[in-house]
């Protein structure tokens, strides 16, 4: 399983970004993708995740009332929207994926296939 984000960019405080993650290899095999992301001298950190095929998006508290994650299983895709951005949004984003359908959020540690990340910077 491949997986690439991107859409990642600077933006100012308020603005809005839409992530995507292209997923490719060994689709048949997906039970979850979700959206993580990392600041500088951080942990990485569950941001939303949705099961593969069927089922809704959840999300960390703190976030649901901003971001929204969907997917395309058509066009093999999954997207993070990014609404009133926060300089504390800052971080590099990654899209991951694990065979088990998951309902819920999960830690990084469960998820075996990752991207390379896209770096958001929010501006105050």
């Amino acid at each position: 399983v491949q997986l690439q984000a991107s859409g990642g960019g600077l933006v100012q405080a308020g603005g809005s970004l839409r992530l995507s993650c292209a997923v490719s290899g060994g689709i048949f095999t997906i039970g979850t993708v979700g959206w993580f992301r990392q600041a500088p001298g951080k942990e990485r950190e569950p941001v939303a995740a949705i099961p593969w095929r069927g089922g809704i998006g959840h999300y960390v508290d703190d976030l649901k009332d901003r971001f929204t994650i969907s997917r395309d299983n058509a066009k093999n895709m999954v997207y993070l929207q990014m609404n009133s951005l926060k300089p504390e949004d800052t971080a590099v984003y990654y899209c991951a994926a694990d065979p088990r359908r998951r309902v819920g959020i999960w830690s990084p540690s469960n998820f075996d296939y990752w991207g390379q990340g896209t770096q958001v910077t929010v501006s105050s």
